[in-house]
């Protein structure tokens, strides 16, 4: 009997332990700014975890990074890990724009501030601030450059979009299409591989849903894989008049590449102009070799100053500065945008390299 309650007595004091020492760790040791990334599998994401790391080097503040790897359940994990670890910030870059909604309002039933990062966080009030590029400037960058490199009249013209689960291809695809669109009617370009988008080529102003069915055509969920064989599919089913001299709308510089070696594989592609956006290092290296057209660099040293320097401010009780506001479906988001700009083989070594975003050395025959 006596060993019984001793034994007891024993575990009731290494539970009291265990609940003093969990409280002083989430009381004493607390992480001022917790970090959420979409994925690791991503060159762009890397490049973001980077110069988080970098910003963050001799300050004050505490900070972790976890990744999503492409699952909201995961994101959701993630951010309860980070409530426990006393963050006063969360920094947030969604997998999926709607679905992060449970997941930041449980950090704003904690008292927790949320910046929405790159990606808007859609259907809720859970959320402070956006920090972002100008997303409707990438998309109209994008289709301006295929305008301007238009070959005569009746071009083809292959529309691709990111994954309809994150709000910024819808405005990625806006900006391009009111650039687009006049083109389209006056016989500059042909659509080759949407139904939905030849359907809508009179209208310059798209509905949300409009733009749905036409991403829904044509998304590559912002996944190589998926744009190449989506490319290999619409070149296959593509008639004559639509091959020749091709003018390409690519979301990003993973789908970029996926799809530019599609095209340049097939012999009746006389020639080709495609799109890219991020300044990935593998795009940097095609756009030298003429492999791939151009790129919307989106300095993420810039974003991250950004989101960083909101996070201080709310750190240290002041309001942060922002630029503008975004519907996210339910408020109006107050944001702070990013402008970007437009890199070609011209451009390449003084945006990229001379402003030290990369190394000579990363690249070949620069």
């Amino acid at each position: 009997m006596k060993k019984t309650i001793k034994s007891i007595s024993l575990a009731l004091v290494i539970m009291m332990l265990a609940i003093i020492v969990a409280a002083c760790n989430k009381g004493g040791d607390k992480l001022s700014v917790g970090i959420v990334l979409p994925t690791k599998d991503e060159e762009r994401w890397l490049q973001d975890e980077q110069r988080f790391k970098e910003a963050l080097d001799g300050t004050k503040y505490t900070t972790e990074i976890l990744f999503s790897q492409g699952s909201s359940a995961k994101e959701k994990e993630n951010v309860e890990t980070l409530i426990n670890k006393g963050i006063k910030v969360l920094i947030i870059c969604p997998f999926d724009g709607a679905a992060a909604g449970g997941a930041v309002k449980a950090a704003k039933d904690e008292g927790i501030t949320v910046i929405a990062y790159d990606r808007l966080i859609t259907g809720t009030d859970a959320v402070d601030y956006y920090v972002t590029f100008d997303s409707l400037s990438v998309g109209a960058a994008q289709a301006q450059y295929l305008v301007d490199n238009a070959k005569g009249n009746g071009q083809p013209l292959y529309l691709y979009a990111g994954a309809a689960s994150d709000n910024n291809a819808f405005i990625f695809f806006e900006g391009a299409w009111k650039v687009l669109q006049p083109k389209i009617a006056d016989g500059t370009f042909k659509i080759a591989n949407s139904s939905e988008a030849e359907a809508l080529k009179d209208k310059v102003d798209l509905s949300r849903e409009e733009m749905g069915k036409v991403i829904g055509q044509v998304t590559t969920n912002w996944e190589p894989n998926e744009a190449k064989n989506k490319a290999q599919t619409h070149l296959t089913a593509a008639a004559a008049d639509m091959k020749g001299d091709v003018a390409i709308l690519a979301p990003n510089d993973g789908t970029s590449r996926a799809i530019a070696d599609v095209f340049a594989s097939d012999s009746a592609i006389t020639s080709y102009t495609i799109t890219g956006q991020d300044a990935d290092k593998g795009s940097g290296q095609y756009i030298i070799d003429g492999k791939q057209s151009m790129t919307v660099f989106k300095d993420v040293r810039t974003l991250v100053k950004d989101a960083m320097g909101m996070a201080v401010s709310i750190l240290e009780d002041k309001t942060p500065q922002t630029t503008g506001t975004y519907d996210n479906g339910k408020i109006q988001v107050k944001a702070k945008q990013t402008d970007v700009i437009v890199v070609t083989k011209d451009n390449i070594r003084k945006e990229l390299v001379d402003s030290g975003y990369y190394k000579a050395s990363d690249f070949t025959g620069l």
